[in-house]
C-alpha cells in the first residue's frame, strides 16, 4: 500500500504523525500521573484513545485509497464510517466534562439526553450514507471524495458545540478561569477548523486541531488538579503537625512520669494510655488530694479524635478540681456531671470511675458513672472482677445523683482499672478480647509490680489482635497498696 504523495497528502501525514504522538504521549502520562485522581485518569484515557481512533482511521483510509477489489472496497468503507462515528464521541467527552463541572443539578440529565439524541442521529446518518452516498462517497478507485450533502454531515457536531457553549456560557461561574479558556480553545478551534476544511477540502486541519486543544485542555486540567493537591498536602502537613503538638500536649497532661511519687512507699502506681488515633478521648488520672488521700481516675470519652480529646481535658481539669476540694466520690461525680450538661450542644458523655484511696487505712470509696467493672485482688486471693454500683454516664442527663461505695485494700492488694478498649479489642476473626481473658491474663501476673502488670496485659491483648487494626482507645492502671506496715 502507499499514499499519494500530494502536498495536500503530505500536509495530512505530518498532522496525523504530529497528532498519534501528542495523543499516545498523552496516554502514557496520564497513567503514569501519581497524584492524577482516578476518575480523571480514566475520563483522559478514553478521550485520547478517542482521538487515537479517529486519526488513525483517517490514516488507514490514506493507505486505502486508490486500491481495487473487495477487501479495499469494504475496508475503506468501515474505518471511514468508524472515523466520521468516533468523532461525535469525541465531542460527547467534552460535554460530560462540561456537565461534570457546571453540574447543572435535573437539567444535567436533560442535557445529556439531547447530546445522546444527537449522536443517535449523527449514528443513523452514517448508516444511511453507507446506502445513499449522501455524505461522501468513493469512486472507482476507492479515492474518498465529498458529495454534496458533506456539509450536513457535521451538523450534528456543530450543534453539540453550540450547546457545549450554552453551557459554558450559562454556568461560567462555577468554572476555574484557566479551566475555562482551555475548553473555550477546545470547542472553538476545532469548529475553526471544520470552516477551513470546508474551503480547503484536501487538507485535514480538523486532525491537528482537534489534537493540539485536547492536549492543552489536558494540560490545564492536570495543572490545576496538581496544584490542588500541592495545596491539600499543606494543609496535611499542618494538620499533622498540629496533630502531633495535640498528641505531645494530651500526653503531658496525664501522668506519665515513674515512679510517680518516689517519696511515697506506701503503694505503688503505674498507667498507660495508646491512642485509637492521633489523639485519643480516653484519660486516667492520680493524685494526691492530702497526705493520706489519694485520689484515682478512669474515663473514656464518646467518640474519637480531636473532639474526644477536648471533652476530655475539660472532664479531667473538673474532675481533679472538684476532688481536690476534698468531696466524696458521688460529690464529685454529682458536680461534673451537672457542669458537663449545661454546655453540652454535641450531647458528648464520658463513662467515668472515681475512687478516693485512704492511704492509712487502705480503704476506697469510690462511684462509677457507667464505665467498666473494676479488677480487684487481695493479698490472700487472685484477681476477681468486681460488679459494682453504676450510675448513669457523665453529661447524660443534668441532676443525676452517683451513688458510691467503699473497697478494702490491705497491704498486698492491686487494684486494675482500664477502659472498654481492652475486653473490647477485636481480631481479624472479628472476635472480642473480652472480660474473661482479661482477668485470667492479670492472674498470670498477679505477683508482678504494677507496671509490669500492664506491660504483659498490653502483650497479651497485642498478641490477640495481631495484624487487625486498633478502633478503640486502649487505656489502663494498676495500684499496688503496701501500706503504712510495708514501709516499716
Amino acid at each position: 500500500m502507499s499514499i499519494d504523495l500530494s502536498f495536500a497528502n503530505l500536509i495530512n501525514v505530518v498532522f496525523i504523525a504530529a497528532g498519534l504522538g501528542i495523543c499516545s504521549m498523552s496516554i502514557l502520562q496520564v497513567g503514569s500521573g501519581m497524584h492524577i485522581r482516578k476518575e480523571i485518569k480514566g475520563y483522559f484515557q478514553l478521550f485520547f484513545t478517542l482521538i487515537n481512533v479517529y486519526i488513525s482511521m483517517h490514516f488507514i483510509r490514506m493507505l486505502l485509497e486508490g486500491h481495487t477489489g473487495t477487501g479495499y472496497y469494504y475496508g475503506i468503507r468501515i474505518v471511514t464510517f468508524f472515523e466520521f462515528l468516533v468523532s461525535g464521541f469525541m465531542i460527547y467527552m467534552l460535554t460530560l466534562l462540561i456537565l461534570f463541572i457546571a453540574n447543572p443539578g435535573k437539567m444535567a440529565r436533560i442535557m445529556n439526553y439531547i447530546f445522546l439524541a444527537m449522536l443517535a442521529i449523527h449514528s443513523i446518518g452514517l448508516i444511511v450514507d453507507q446506502f445513499t452516498n449522501f455524505y461522501y462517497y468513493f469512486d472507482e478507485l476507492n479515492v474518498y471524495h465529498r458529495a454534496r450533502g458533506y456539509v450536513m454531515s457535521n451538523i450534528m457536531h456543530i450543534l453539540m458545540l453550540c450547546q457545549n457553549i450554552f453551557l459554558l456560557l450559562r454556568y461560567k461561574s462555577k468554572f476555574d478561569k484557566r479551566l475555562a479558556s482551555a475548553i473555550w480553545i477546545y470547542l472553538l478551534v476545532p469548529l475553526a477548523a471544520i470552516g477551513a476544511q470546508i474551503l480547503f477540502q484536501e487538507i485535514q486541519f480538523i486532525i491537528l486541531a482537534t489534537v493540539i486543544a485536547a492536549a492543552y485542555l489536558y494540560f490545564v486540567i492536570i495543572r490545576i488538579q496538581l496544584e490542588r493537591y500541592h495545596t491539600q498536602q499543606i494543609e496535611k502537613d499542618r494538620l499533622d503537625t498540629e496533630l502531633s503538638m495535640a498528641t505531645r500536649i494530651q500526653a503531658e497532661t496525664l501522668p506519665n512520669i515513674f515512679p510517680a511519687f518516689p517519696d511515697r512507699e506506701d503503694f505503688n502506681i503505674y498507667a498507660s494510655m495508646d491512642p485509637a488515633k492521633e489523639v485519643g478521648g480516653d484519660f486516667y488520672d492520680f493524685f494526691l488530694i492530702d497526705d493520706t488521700h489519694l485520689g484515682i481516675v478512669i474515663a473514656d470519652v464518646s467518640g474519637k479524635g480531636v473532639p474526644a480529646a477536648l471533652f476530655m481535658m475539660v472532664s479531667k481539669i473538673l474532675i481533679q478540681n472538684i476532688a481536690m476540694m476534698g468531696n466524696s466520690p458521688a460529690e464529685v461525680l454529682n458536680y461534673v456531671n451537672n457542669q458537663l450538661c449545661a454546655n453540652n450542644p454535641e450531647e458528648m458523655f464520658v463513662t467515668v470511675w472515681y475512687g478516693c484511696l485512704d492511704l492509712e487505712t487502705g480503704k476506697i470509696e469510690a462511684a462509677n458513672a457507667g464505665h467498666e467493672y473494676p479488677i480487684l485482688k487481695k493479698p490472700d486471693g487472685t484477681f476477681e472482677l468486681i460488679k459494682d454500683k453504676h450510675g448513669l454516664v457523665i453529661g447524660g442527663m443534668e441532676g443525676v445523683n452517683y451513688k458510691q461505695y467503699e473497697l478494702q485494700m490491705d497491704p498486698g492488694s492491686k487494684l486494675f482499672i482500664y477502659t472498654d478498649g481492652v475486653p473490647e479489642a477485636t481480631n481479624a476473626a472479628n472476635e472480642m478480647f473480652g472480660t474473661d481473658r482479661l482477668v485470667h491474663a492479670l492472674r498470670m501476673a498477679e505477683n508482678k509490680t504494677p507496671k509490669q502488670i500492664l506491660e504483659h496485659i498490653d502483650s497479651i491483648v497485642k498478641d490477640f489482635v495481631k495484624e487487625a487494626p486498633q478502633f478503640d482507645d486502649f487505656t489502663m492502671l494498676c495500684i499496688e497498696y503496701i501500706g503504712q506496715k510495708g514501709r516499716e
